[in-house]
Formats: structure tokens, sequence, C-alpha cells
């Protein structure tokens, strides 16, 4: 039972068109999960945490996740597929004419707008913030999962802390977001400067980018971790998505307070 169906149930039952015991009976029965050749398909994670499951992609037949996007769209439910590989993308593209590719983050996502059910409306603005262009893959994979969840997004590319005055001239463009993404490999710097600079939580994802002592990644998400500013909190080394869910909570919590 996705939003829609229970919100036309709770509205019958308002009007008195149905009985409380019907009710009872329908949310017992609505189906918590779905059936696949390869997987067991979380279908009550909307209701629940009020975002579909996004499928993870590397050790899946092409198959398996199309199966999964058959089983969700049927369901009235957004698709999002991360870390997938060239191969898949092509395959599933030709599977899904209407699914949108970014080759770049790696992601396939598609709106069950195609099969006529209602979507989540646009809730918040995230900024997504890079330190340098190495560091755009992971970016681009926040990107792409704040959008799939219905936020305004604005992606600011190359403002690291070898030339502060870049990021100061597109600070009008981060300022007022509800939520900042600031994704950084090397020393892990940007996210304390960025932190100083608004009154929002600000998500930073460490990157692998860097030379030897940067230890993939790990010099980053030290120094994040141990960040002087407040509202800086820190998910795991090139984490693009998880990064852009939780810019996401935050943005669509702050939408909700505001309307």
């Amino acid at each position: 039972m996705n939003e829609a169906d229970l919100t036309a149930l709770l509205l019958r039952f308002k009007l008195g068109q149905i009985e409380i015991g019907p009710v009872l009976a329908q949310l017992g029965a609505a189906p918590m999960t779905g059936q696949t050749a390869a997987a067991d398909v979380d279908l009550d994670r909307l209701r629940r945490c009020g975002y579909p499951e996004v499928v993870y992609s590397p050790g899946k037949t092409t198959a398996a996740i199309a199966d999964v996007f058959r089983m969700q769209l049927a369901h009235g439910q957004n698709c999002l597929a991360t870390r997938v590989s060239p191969e898949q993308a092509g395959e599933l593209a030709a599977s899904f004419p209407e699914a949108q590719h970014n080759a770049t983050a790696r992601t396939i996502r598609i709106s069950a707008a195609v099969t006529g059910a209602p979507q989540i409306g646009r809730s918040g603005k995230v900024a997504v913030i890079t330190a340098g262009t190495g560091d755009l893959p992971v970016a681009e994979e926040a990107v792409e999962t704040a959008r799939w969840m219905g936020c305004e997004v604005d992606l600011i590319i190359d403002v690291g802390v070898a030339g502060p005055q870049r990021l100061i001239a597109q600070k009008p463009r981060f300022e007022t977001a509800d939520a900042v993404v600031v994704v950084a490999g090397m020393e892990g710097a940007l996210p304390s400067v960025v932190g100083g600079h608004v009154a929002c939580p600000v998500v930073a994802v460490p990157t692998s980018i860097g030379y030897g002592a940067s230890f993939g990644g790990i010099a980053a998400l030290l120094g994040m971790l141990n960040s002087c500013a407040a509202n800086v909190t820190v998910v795991n080394i090139d984490a693009g998505f998880k990064g852009g869910f939780v810019a996401g909570l935050i943005a669509q919590r702050a939408f909700s307070r505001e309307a």
C-alpha cells in the first residue's frame, strides 16, 4: 500500500464510508515485500522510512535489477540504482526508455510518474559542493540521490581550500540551503570551512582522492571527524549516496515545517 492508497483509505474512513474493521484488515493485509527471482523487495520501506528501497548494483545481474524496478514501479514507487556499471546501464536503458542515467554518478533513476502514480513533491533545497573536479563522481551520486528524493539540488564544483576566494564567490548559492553536502579528498578541510559559513547541517563526504599519505580517503575522513565546525557530520569514504540521502532527509523535514 503506497501513500496515495493509504490516504484514500483514511479519507473514506473519515467520511464514514467504511468502518474501522475493514480499515484495519486492509492495513494488516498491506504487502510488506515483493518476491523476485533474486530479491525480497522491501515495498514497505516507503511507508516506514519515507522513501523506497535503493538498489546497490555491484554483484547483481541486470535482470535482477530490472525485476526490482518492475516490482517498485508496479507499486507506484520511484526507482534508484547506484554504482551501475556501463554494461548494466546500457541494458537497463534498453528495458526502461524512461530511465535517467548519470554516467558520472553511476546511477539510474526512474520516476513512477510513468505509471500514473502520485509523485512526491519538491521537498527542500540541498547544495552539493566539491573541493575538486576529481571528487565529482561521488558528488554526482549525492546529487542524483537528493533529486530522487524530490529535493531542489544545486551542484557547486571545484571550490577547494587551495583557492579560498572561489568558495566565497559561490556563497549566495549555498547559504540558504536546508542542508549542504561537501565532498572532498586530500586533507578533507573544506567541510569545516563551509560549516563556518552556514546555519544548517553540513554532511561531509570524504573521498579516496589524494596522494599516498591520504590512505585512500582515511586522512580526509579523520580530518572531517575532527572538524571544529559544530554543524559538520560525516559519512563513509566515497559514500555519495549516504551523503545525499541524509541531506535529503534533513531538507525534507525542514521543508515540511515551513510548508
